[in-house]
């Protein structure tokens, strides 16, 4: 235990007195967190609206008036011919240009049908099915809250509807940062595992401590926990302070339980410094670990099902993604917080995290036999 001692103020004076890694460790997670966690979002508001109005009557200004006032659309212009329209949708002034017609009132009053036309840049397809679907909401409530004032039901008999009440579970104000703070705290905590633990025996082979280490009787066991304990306590220390900055600046909720986060977080740790620990062995200068740490850090990301539903992938790619511990976290991490899930929720998820903990611990221990010899 000595031995072990001894290590870890070895370890955590050489993190500490490093004025590269500070920066790395304590401002770039929080910095990222805030930044990312306001600019990834797929919310569309204040979408710039484009008006064709040749009806120029009262219900066609209460039409528009229903999309200026909300948050969705800002109008940005008017114009009377398609030309003019289309131009502004190539210009990118405008990403929704809303058409009513003439005789869009007298449609409506004489036989209760009338047509707007909406014209949508739907470059990003994502986008434009939410501009489609806050379009649709706004005309449908417009036809329930202001046609009947206008008297339309009075000359015309309405056909039967099936009204539609939704209500969402686990997220009812429907906030992409709750959605997304979990899944991006998950990203910093394993960037700065990976990268820190990656770098760090290649930096005492660079220096020449390790060859001072490798001499004395110290056992791998010792050398592994000296160098994987702090900076685990670290990782833990920046999942604490990266819940507090979610619960504070964004209003995350945490329906679920501390400890089942703190105990998920703990394995989680032991995958990612195992892996990168695994890498700084491998590598013989740091700028090698920083570009194989980097490889695998982008594929993980990029199959995590942070920014793509995992759903939407093709199947071989779903397959591939159970390989990928960043996909298991990220999925406790939202169902804990915005579910309330509890282990038994989520035992299959642990159990993968708990195998490759394993797998990249050992390969790193064994590895690091062959380096010292």
């Amino acid at each position: 235990m000595r031995t072990i001692w001894f290590l870890l103020q070895k370890e955590f004076l050489q993190i500490f007195r490093n004025r590269g890694m500070l920066p790395i460790i304590i401002i770039m997670p929080f910095i990222q967190l805030v930044i990312l966690s306001n600019a990834a979002t797929f919310d569309v508001k204040q979408v710039p609206l484009h008006l064709q109005d040749r009806d120029r009557s009262t219900l066609s200004e209460k039409l528009v008036k229903r999309f200026t006032a909300s948050d969705y659309f800002r109008l940005t212009g008017y114009s009377f011919s398609d030309r003019e329209s289309i131009g502004e949708l190539l210009r990118r002034n405008a990403d929704l240009v809303l058409v009513i017609p003439h005789d869009f009132e007298r449609d409506l009053t004489t036989t209760g049908h009338a047509k707007v036309q909406l014209m949508i840049n739907a470059e990003d397809g994502f986008s434009a099915g939410v501009i489609q679907a806050y379009a649709s909401e706004i005309i449908g409530t417009f036809n329930r809250e202001e046609l009947p004032k206008s008297g339309v039901n009075a000359t015309v008999q309405a056909p039967p509807e099936i009204g539609i009440i939704s209500s969402g579970w686990y997220n009812p104000e429907l906030e992409y940062t709750h959605y997304m703070v979990p899944g991006i705290l998950v990203i910093l905590v394993t960037l700065i595992g990976l990268f820190l633990s990656g770098m760090n025996v290649v930096r005492e082979r660079e220096i020449g401590t390790i060859d001072q280490i490798n001499v004395t009787p110290i056992k791998r066991y010792q050398f592994i926990t000296g160098k994987l304990l702090p900076l685990w306590i670290i990782g833990l220390a920046e999942m604490s302070i990266g819940l507090l900055i979610a619960r504070l600046l964004f209003h995350v909720p945490m329906l679920g339980s501390y400890w089942l986060i703190y105990l998920v977080s703990a394995i989680y740790m032991l995958v990612v410094l195992g892996m990168g620990l695994f890498i700084s062995t491998i590598t013989e200068t740091q700028q090698q670990a920083m570009f194989v740490a980097w490889f695998f850090m982008v594929i993980f990301t990029l199959m995590s099902g942070l920014f793509t539903a995992i759903e939407s992938m093709p199947h071989w790619a779903q397959t591939m993604t159970l390989l990928n511990p960043v996909r298991h976290f990220v999925d406790i991490m939202r169902r804990v917080m915005l579910k309330g899930s509890g282990l038994m929720e989520i035992r299959a998820q642990l159990l993968w995290l708990i195998g490759y903990a394993v797998v990249m611990v050992t390969l790193a221990v064994n590895r690091y036999r062959k380096v010292a010899v």
